[in-house]
């Protein structure tokens, strides 16, 4: 039977992880004994961390690691790392604040003999105006470096078949910022196979992003010269 890891990166989740996890276990246990739902707590400063370890008797197939703040880039990029040595023949990464519906999740793993890489287009988006900019903008900014038309390149709802990660994960450098944003770019540009599901995108269920309009700049600015460094290096 095939087996799926399901990556959450959660920083500061607290008031969330008990819910998010609840929503997504049964997708875990649905797909195989052996499949994992995996929270990775990014050095939280709150208790996300302690609050998941308290459900691991609740939920079986649930598996929490720590590890040092990082941020989301090198916290997905670790959770990939974690299902290819552990033998996943799957990955689906969605993030760990509610914004995301499992109930979503069945069209990709129909489909998962497609992958490639499928992602969730979030065409119905509830998160704000100033992310929706931050999208346009990021789209531009693919499409005259690395002339790729990507339609939600750093969605956090995809499903990647562990065997062809493993090869694009030779090319993110190590603790890429926008590490999903790059795997977007690597499978399109070397025809991989992408495909788009619309998906909706809820507003935040709990707590406080910890992303703000300064930090969004300061990310860009950052992202902007890492893919300017890699503009000749992908789709080669």
């Amino acid at each position: 039977m095939e087996k799926l890891y399901i990556i959450m990166p959660a920083y500061n989740e607290e008031e969330n992880i008990a819910s998010v996890i609840a929503q997504w276990h049964p997708l875990a246990e649905q797909t195989g004994p052996d499949s994992r739902l995996v929270i990775i707590d990014d050095g939280s400063r709150d208790h996300t961390y302690k609050t998941a370890c308290k459900l691991k008797k609740k939920y079986p197939q649930l598996t929490v690691l720590t590890k040092e703040n990082q941020g989301h880039g090198p916290t997905v990029l670790y959770g990939y790392k974690y299902a290819i040595c552990h033998g996943a023949d799957y990955v689906f990464q969605t993030d760990s604040d509610g914004q995301t519906l499992p109930s979503e999740f069945p069209i990709f793993w129909k489909n998962r003999a497609s992958c490639g890489l499928l992602i969730g287009r979030r065409a119905w988006r509830q998160d704000g105006i100033s992310r929706l900019f931050v999208t346009w903008v990021l789209r531009l900014v693919l499409l005259a470096i690395f002339q790729a038309n990507i339609k939600d390149a750093n969605s956090p709802y995809r499903l990647m078949r562990c065997s062809q990660l493993r090869q694009a994960l030779r090319k993110v450098p190590k603790n890429f910022f926008l590490s999903n944003v790059l795997i977007t770019v690597i499978y399109t540009k070397e025809h991989l196979g992408v495909h788009y599901y619309p998906i909706t995108f809820l507003q935040r269920q709990g707590g406080q992003n910890s992303i703000n309009i300064r930090k969004i700049i300061s990310i860009g600015m950052r992202a902007l010269r890492q893919f300017w460094r890699l503009r000749g290096k992908i789709g080669r």
